[in-house]
């Protein structure tokens, strides 16, 4: 699976592109990873998102049968997910959805759910599905993200920023160095990121989750991981009750 954003859709958290390996980046723009994306897996699927907002890609070629790859579009939301639910049941009843429904329509509930209802944090929403997974989600009426990895780092993820500060997420590492050259790094595990509210972790949704120094074998920095502060805890203030636009904020 393959997302690009762009920045003004989902801003990429300061550190991620790396002034150093800027020079070695590949070829920034959404159209040209896209096409590299669709060359490279047999059967992709491509949706283009508009001029301003970036691209989703989907294939289900070489799949893990163990950790598959789900696409679902439902009243203008997106959704690319890959793994699976082990409480799958539960949330079907939880969000009261039909026997048929897969993990890409639970997330696709979920976020619904907080966007109009809010009735929990979004980091609590997260920490609810149990399973192996990673996913993103685009909401095309509010120009939206929901992007998580469980808290294993279970599925391959990879994010960066390319030449043109395009936010890539991948489960193929390759096509997010051809975007990014080296300012990428794998998506931190047990987090989740929005439009609204950056970078989070919801397995400790009270501390920053601040950038780390990422160096290659050849001792070349390239982009950063991202590791929750056990010493920082963020400033909290009573969230505004039924804000949809401050929905992914609320932890």
């Amino acid at each position: 699976m393959l997302a690009v954003f762009d920045r003004a859709v989902a801003k990429s958290p300061e550190g991620l592109r790396s002034q150093a390996a800027a020079a070695e980046e590949g070829g920034g723009g959404v159209g040209p990873l896209v096409e590299h994306f669709a060359a490279a897996h047999e059967g992709a699927v491509t949706i283009k998102l508009g001029s301003s907002v970036g691209a989703l890609a989907f294939s289900v070629e070489m799949q893990n049968p163990f950790l598959p790859r789900l696409f679902c579009a439902m009243d203008d939301i997106f959704c690319l997910f890959q793994g699976h639910i082990e409480n799958i049941t539960l949330l079907k009843q939880q969000y009261g959805l039909g026997k048929t429904a897969n993990e890409a329509i639970i997330v696709i509930e979920a976020y619904r759910t907080l966007r109009d209802r809010g009735p929990f944090p979004a980091s609590q929403v997260v920490r609810d599905l149990n399973g192996k997974f990673a996913f993103v989600l685009f909401d095309s009426s509010s120009k939206s993200t929901f992007i998580a990895a469980d808290a294993d780092g279970s599925v391959p993820f990879f994010w960066g920023a390319d030449s043109e500060d395009h936010l890539v997420l991948s489960d193929d590492v390759e096509v997010v160095k051809k975007g990014c050259g080296k300012s990428y790094a794998p998506f931190p595990k047990g987090c989740f990121f929005t439009t609204s509210g950056g970078l989070q972790s919801f397995e400790y949704p009270m501390n920053e989750v601040k950038a780390m120094p990422r160096v290659d074998s050849q001792g070349q920095l390239c982009g950063a991981t991202f590791k929750v502060d056990v010493e920082a805890k963020k400033e909290t203030a009573m969230p505004r009750v039924g804000s949809a636009a401050n929905w992914s904020s609320h932890y």
